[in-house]
Formats: C-alpha cells, structure tokens, sequence
C-alpha cells in the first residue's frame, strides 16, 4: 500500500461504488444487469473499523451484507486510461457493504411516484 494510505478511513474522502456488476446478485434481487455500470456513493461516516460496533439503521427490519475487495485510489487524476489505470491505485482493503433493503425499497417507490 502507497505510504500514508493506511489512514485512508482517516483522509478518505468519498467513497465510490459500483453497484449490479455481479449478475447472479441481481437476478436474486430481480434486477436486470445493466449496459453500463450503476455508480453510486456513500458517505465516509458509513466507515468502520475492525472492533467497532455495526449501527443498523433505526425501523430496519431487512438488512443485507456483502463482503466486498475495497480499492483505495492513491492517485489522483480523470478520465483516466485502462492501460493507466493501475498506476492510480494506492492498495486494498476488505469491506463490508451493508444495505437496509426495506429502506431501499421505500426510496426507489417514492422515486417510481414521481416518475
């Protein structure tokens, strides 16, 4: 790992994920794959770290976990190439991405409303 970047839940500043890339994942949860990547974000106060207690969320009654392999980016830069890409990552670390399903669902129906 890239000097420094052992603090990363420290410094971090955001953190970026990829959502419905594994296909087996979403026709469980009956999604259909996309043609491009999902992007999405969480906030870095969503960071634990190993010891401290998971928060569920208050009313949550469906809480799923996934581990996932975190990459930490200890380069900056933008439209970035893939032959480059490599150059950019600073080192890796486990995490676990936890998502309150029921929630979720109760945010993308208000979305379908609005549609």
């Amino acid at each position: 790992m890239a000097a420094g970047l052992g603090r990363f839940v420290e410094v971090g500043r955001k953190i970026v994920c990829v959502g419905r890339n594994y296909s087996e994942h979403a026709a469980e949860l009956g999604n259909k794959l996309p043609t491009e990547p999902v992007i999405f974000i969480k906030p870095t106060s969503s960071y634990i770290t190993e010891g401290n207690a998971i928060k569920f969320p208050p009313g949550c009654s469906n809480l799923h976990h996934e581990v996932e392999l975190g990459v930490v980016i200890g380069k900056e830069g933008s439209n970035i190439s893939e032959t480059s890409a490599m150059q950019h990552i600073g080192g890796y670390t486990l995490a676990l991405d936890m998502t309150a399903r029921d929630i979720q669902e109760i945010g993308r129906a208000s979305c379908r409303e609005r549609v």
